[in-house]
């Protein structure tokens, strides 16, 4: 998404204005959220945005909150529950990186005390490293769902115009690319 356009585009769209408005480019450091977030951006991997923004609220109650010891959880019987859940994408990668990335952020709870703690410990970076780590830590990601995701929690600047009035409310929460900027583009 970043800054071609998306600010004008989700103005009044049923689902992508509340997105843009309350949601994209917002600080975000709840584990579930987080993970959520993630996993959503994975599931959009070749589709629009748009379907996954129709699909968010079964993808949150196919994957339980986006509970991440749930998930982690999952053996094949939930895998087969998924893959034949037509709410959700059902994609056996994604399913499995669902499952692999609840894995990772288990282990980060170890190494960083949590999500949010392993993200802040490796900002600022460019976004080039950003995709290294990513792409060593988790399941399916690539520089477009790193950068997206990246950008939709407030650590990559460019989710909305200057001149957007949500740009402002974001900036008075110090979102982490304010603080210790990088650029989407680094």
């Amino acid at each position: 998404m970043g800054l071609g356009g998306y600010c004008e585009a989700a103005d009044g769209h049923p689902y992508h204005g509340p997105y843009h408005d309350h949601e994209y480019g917002f600080p975000l450091t709840d584990e579930s959220e987080l993970f959520g977030r993630l996993m959503l951006e994975v599931n959009q991997a070749g589709l629009s945005w748009l379907t996954i923004l129709k699909k968010q609220e079964t993808f949150r109650s196919a994957y339980e909150g986006w509970n991440v010891d749930r998930v982690a959880a999952y053996g094949e019987d939930d895998r087969a529950r998924l893959l034949a859940d037509r709410g959700i994408i059902r994609n056996r990668l994604k399913v499995n990186a669902a499952i692999e990335n609840a894995r990772a952020i288990q282990r980060m709870r170890e190494s960083h005390g949590s999500f949010a703690a392993w993200l802040a410990a490796h900002h600022p970076q460019p976004k080039a490293e950003w995709v290294k780590l990513f792409k060593k830590t988790f399941r399916f990601t690539g520089g477009e769902i790193t950068g997206e995701f990246l950008m939709s929690i407030g650590y990559l600047s460019g989710a909305h115009q200057p001149d957007c009035i949500v740009y402002g409310r974001i900036g008075k929460l110090s979102p982490p690319w304010m603080s210790r900027p990088t650029t989407a583009g680094q």
